[in-house]
């Protein structure tokens, strides 16, 4: 379990991983070589999944957001895993949840436009006998996007 340092490196590394060692070390109040060895020992345990750059989907061309509710006709397993399967294979669907005590499924797609949405529909929803239901939505305004995972335990601060 991450101890508070750990938990410090984490935090800043949400906020910026493309801080040096030098500049993490002096945000967490830690030698470069603490650091170091500690941000390779969170990697090595699969705290740290991949380091990525967020890009901003309007400058991207992607002005679309959409959520998507999706209802099977079925309950079956294998259904539902090829879906899934199908849904997680599309660059457009930025998430894929199983949902439970409504719809099957609930997707956020990213696309260009209303024809490229229609072209994503067409392609993974319409044509597919197990899909009973689909209901969209589509995003007015984008309040908060996050990637910052909340750490479970307080951080005591230097």
């Amino acid at each position: 379990m991450p101890d508070d340092l750990d938990l410090r490196i984490l935090e800043q590394l949400q906020r910026d991983c493309s801080l040096s060692n030098q500049a993490l070390a002096e945000r967490v109040h830690s030698s470069p070589p603490t650091c170091l060895r500690r941000v390779r020992q969170l990697r090595k345990a699969g705290f740290i999944r991949q380091q990525v750059a967020i890009l901003d989907p309007v400058l991207m061309g992607a002005t679309l957001t959409a959520l998507i509710e999706v209802t099977l006709d079925t309950q079956a397993a294998e259904a539902a895993d090829a879906l899934e399967a199908r849904f997680t294979a599309e660059p457009e669907i930025q998430q894929c949840y199983r949902v439970s005590s409504g719809p099957d499924f609930i997707l956020v797609a990213l696309v260009a436009d209303m024809p490229a949405y229609q072209a994503l529909v067409q392609r993974c929803l319409t044509r597919d006998s197990r899909i009973r239901n689909v209901r969209s939505f589509f995003a007015t305004a984008r309040s908060k996007f996050s990637t910052q995972i909340p750490l479970l335990r307080p951080l005591t601060r230097p």
